[in-house]
């Protein structure tokens, strides 16, 4: 749950291109086309509003102001001033978990957010 480390299962069961959203740890798990994993933060960092994933548009959005991000968490519109906050991706034993204790500030999104199994 929301507060500590999270194992949501085998890196082979999720689908490359995915993003699948995680309710009681407060984040989405976005799986890339190449097989990265980010954890994105569900809260605006505008208003700290609820962000959705709006999957027919590809895209984060935020229904208190209608601002926008993309699949990485890149703010679109200019009411936001940076992107969506992610949290640690690690792997264990083919397994993946993310530490929902850390929540991590950045300005933009770079290929270095996107974690790869080693």
């Amino acid at each position: 749950e929301f507060g500590g480390v999270m194992t949501l299962g085998a890196v082979d069961d999720f689908t490359p291109g995915s993003v699948v959203e995680y309710e009681e740890g407060n984040f989405f798990l976005v799986c890339d086309e190449d097989g990265g994993f980010m954890a994105v933060y569900r809260r605006c960092p505008h208003l700290g509003c609820t962000i959705k994933w709006e999957a027919s548009e590809n895209r984060f959005h935020c229904p208190c102001h209608a601002a926008t991000f993309d699949s990485h968490g890149e703010f679109q519109s200019q009411i936001v001033s940076r992107a969506l906050d992610t949290f640690p991706v690690v792997f264990e034993n083919g397994m993946v978990k993310v530490d929902t204790s850390i929540a991590q500030t950045r300005e933009h999104h770079t290929q270095a957010d996107i974690s790869y199994r080693p």
